[in-house]
């Protein structure tokens, strides 16, 4: 069994990353199930990734600010599928958060549109309100 393994993994492909992959994948098919859903009660942004992670047996606090500090911080070069982006996007600190779904592309709780997908480097909103980016799994 470990040789057809070997056979159909990728050179320098580790088994954590496939499960990694894996957990990403679920994670983002959890998400998008939700899209059209209202903002508001659980479904504020921070709510609606708590429950997302939640249903993929990852617990995480119950604010963006502590979502954040919950996580290890990386740079936006290097995000992956499933990772938390995070905004600021009134007053100070951290005030939103996503999960970078890859492409480019974010999937939230918009408090104007609900459950969306929305561009991580919109030049109308998203972009100049990006913070940081933190891996949590």
């Amino acid at each position: 069994m470990f040789i057809l393994l070997g056979l159909f993994m990728a050179p320098g492909v580790l088994a954590e990353e496939i499960g990694q992959n894996d957990i990403a994948e679920n994670i983002i098919k959890t998400a998008e199930k939700y899209i059209g859903t209202p903002y508001g009660g659980e479904f504020d942004c921070s709510g609606y990734v708590k429950k997302v992670f939640e249903e993929n047996g990852i617990e995480l606090p119950r604010s963006s600010a502590s979502q954040y500090m919950h996580g290890e911080a990386i740079k936006k070069a290097d995000l992956q599928k499933g990772d938390l982006v995070f905004f600021k996007t009134s007053g100070s600190g951290i005030s939103h958060v996503g999960i970078y779904i890859g492409d480019n592309k974010f999937i939230h709780s918009s408090s104007s549109k609900g459950v969306i997908i929305s561009k991580l480097n919109d030049p109308y909103y998203w972009g100049s309100r990006f913070v940081g980016a933190a891996k949590v799994f």
